[in-house]
C-alpha cells in the first residue's frame, strides 16, 4: 500500500514539473523571424560603357539618283551619368544621360551615273563620330537585380562626303542631327554601391541633306538609324 500511494506521488510530481515547464514555454517569445536586407536602388550613380554598334544609312545624290546605301560597325565607348528613385520594393524610375565616341568606320562605293551622256563615277562615304543620349528609365526590381526599358532622345555627329572621281569634285560635311531612343537591358548590383549592366538600344535620327559635287543645283541627302550593344559598371552613391 505504501508503494502505490509513493509511485502516485511521484507521478503527480512529474505531471506537475511536465505543466510547470510548458507553461513557461508559452510564455516565452517566439524569436523574431530572420529578414533578408533588400537592394537599395535609389541613388545617383556614375559609370563607364563599352561595346559594339551599327549604323545603317542611305547617302543619296539628288541631282543623279545615286544612292549609297550599307551598314558600317565599330567600337563604341564612354561615359554614364543618372539617378534611380526606386518607388517601391519591386518598381524603380529614373533618368540616364551617355556620351560615347565611336569608331563606326568610313565606307564608300562608287556608282557610275550619266550625266548629259557623259559617264561619272561617283563615290560615296559616311561615319559616326560620338553618340550622346537622355532618357528616362523604368525598371522591375527582383532584389539585387533590375529589368529595365528606356526611351527618349539622342544627338550623333555624323560626317559624309560625296566625290566625283572623273572632275575630282569633292564635298564634305559633317552635322549634328536629333532622333528618338528607344532600348533596355539587365543590371545585377554587385555590391551597394557597384552595379554591372548589359543593353541594347536603337537611335533613329532625322534626315539631313547638303550641296553636291556636281553643280550648283546639286545636293546629298543622308539617312542614318544607329544600333548600340554595350556592357558597363556604375558607382552608385547614397
Amino acid at each position: 500500500m505504501t508503494k502505490t500511494w509513493l509511485s502516485t506521488i511521484a507521478a503527480v510530481a512529474l505531471l506537475a514539473a511536465s505543466s510547470a515547464a510548458f507553461a513557461a514555454d508559452l510564455g516565452r517569445p517566439a524569436p523574431a523571424p530572420i529578414i533578408m536586407p533588400v537592394y537599395n536602388w535609389t541613388g545617383f550613380y556614375i559609370g563607364a560603357n563599352l561595346g559594339g554598334a551599327w549604323a545603317n544609312g542611305t547617302l543619296t545624290d539628288n541631282l543623279t539618283g545615286a544612292s549609297f546605301s550599307g551598314t558600317h560597325s565599330g567600337v563604341i565607348g564612354g561615359g554614364t551619368l543618372g539617378y534611380n528613385w526606386q518607388v517601391s520594393p519591386n518598381f524603380v524610375v529614373g533618368f540616364e544621360g551617355t556620351f560615347d565616341g565611336t569608331s563606326i568606320g568610313n565606307t564608300s562605293n562608287i556608282v557610275t551615273v550619266p550625266i548629259l551622256g557623259t559617264p561619272t563615277a561617283i563615290q560615296g562615304s559616311i561615319g559616326t563620330n560620338w553618340v550622346a543620349t537622355l532618357a528616362a528609365r523604368f525598371g522591375i526590381a527582383v532584389n539585387n537585380v533590375l529589368y529595365y526599358a528606356k526611351g527618349g532622345g539622342g544627338w550623333a555627329d555624323n560626317s559624309a562626303s560625296l566625290t566625283n572621281t572623273i572632275t575630282g569634285v569633292s564635298v564634305s560635311a559633317s552635322n549634328t542631327r536629333s532622333g528618338w531612343l528607344a532600348g533596355g537591358g539587365i543590371e545585377y548590383g554587385l555590391s551597394p554601391n557597384w552595379t554591372i549592366k548589359a543593353e541594347y538600344d536603337y537611335l533613329g535620327l532625322s534626315n539631313w541633306s547638303n550641296s553636291g559635287p556636281l553643280s550648283p543645283v546639286d545636293t546629298f541627302s543622308i539617312s542614318r538609324g544607329i544600333n548600340m550593344v554595350t556592357v558597363g559598371v556604375n558607382y552608385k552613391f547614397y
